[in-house]
């Protein structure tokens, strides 16, 4: 297992699960609320062409998040 690896770090196509969020405040809060918690699946739906946000598919919904956000969620 890859403590190091985030969420940003998974590619088009690819899944993960979440492990921790190390993001605070507002944002974490959010994130929560949509879903995103420990062991939930994350599929990375696509990046905008300039690389942020990216797309992620979380609970059947999707979300865009940006990368600054996204390297702050820790995956396996």
């Amino acid at each position: 297992m890859n403590p190091s690896l985030s969420l940003s770090d998974i590619k088009p196509g690819e899944r993960a699960r979440v492990r921790t969020l190390l993001i605070t405040g507002a944002m974490r809060r959010r994130l929560l609320d949509l879903g995103l918690t420990f062991d939930t699946p994350v599929e990375c739906l696509g990046v905008s062409p300039l690389g942020d946000p990216a797309a992620y598919r979380i609970r059947g919904a999707v979300i865009a998040i940006r990368r600054a956000d996204s390297r702050q969620i820790l995956v396996y």
